[in-house]
C-alpha cells in the first residue's frame, strides 16, 4: 500500500494532542524542579521563594498550551507539505501484515483501495 496523502487537519489535531501531552510532562518536570528550588531557597531565608513557587505552578499550565498549539501548527505544515512532496516523488510504500504478530510467517495483506476516505 502506497500512504498518497495525509488530511492536513487530522494530522494537526493528532500532532497537537501529543505535543500538548508532551509540554504536560514537561510542566511538571518543569513544576518540580521549580519547588525544590523555592524550598532550597526558602530554607535559606530568601524572600523570592514565593515566586519559583508561582512560577512552577505555572509551566503546568503554559508549557501544554504552548507544546499543544506548536504541535498543531507543525502537524498542519508537515501533512501540507508531505502532501506536496509526494505528488513529485511519490508516497511513502507501507506494508502490513495479517495477525497479532509480525513474525516471519505473516503473510503481507493485499491491498484495496478504500471506496471511500472518511479522514478528518
Amino acid at each position: 500500500m502506497i500512504l498518497k496523502q495525509i488530511g492536513v487537519l487530522s494530522c494537526g489535531k493528532i500532532m497537537g494532542a501529543l505535543y500538548g501531552f508532551m509540554g504536560l510532562i514537561f510542566g511538571l518536570i518543569f513544576t518540580l524542579i521549580s519547588l525544590m528550588g523555592a524550598a532550597i531557597g526558602a530554607a535559606a531565608g530568601e524572600e523570592g521563594a514565593i515566586f519559583g513557587v508561582l512560577f512552577g505552578v505555572g509551566a503546568v499550565i503554559i508549557l501544554p498550551l504552548f507544546y499543544g498549539v506548536l504541535g498543531f501548527l507543525a502537524g498542519l505544515l508537515m501533512a501540507f507539505l508531505y502532501n506536496l512532496v509526494s505528488g513529485f516523488v511519490g508516497g511513502l510504500e507501507l506494508e502490513f501484515v495479517a495477525g497479532a504478530s509480525a513474525s516471519p510467517e505473516a503473510q503481507p495483506v493485499p491491498s484495496s483501495p478504500p471506496s471511500s476516505y472518511g479522514g478528518g
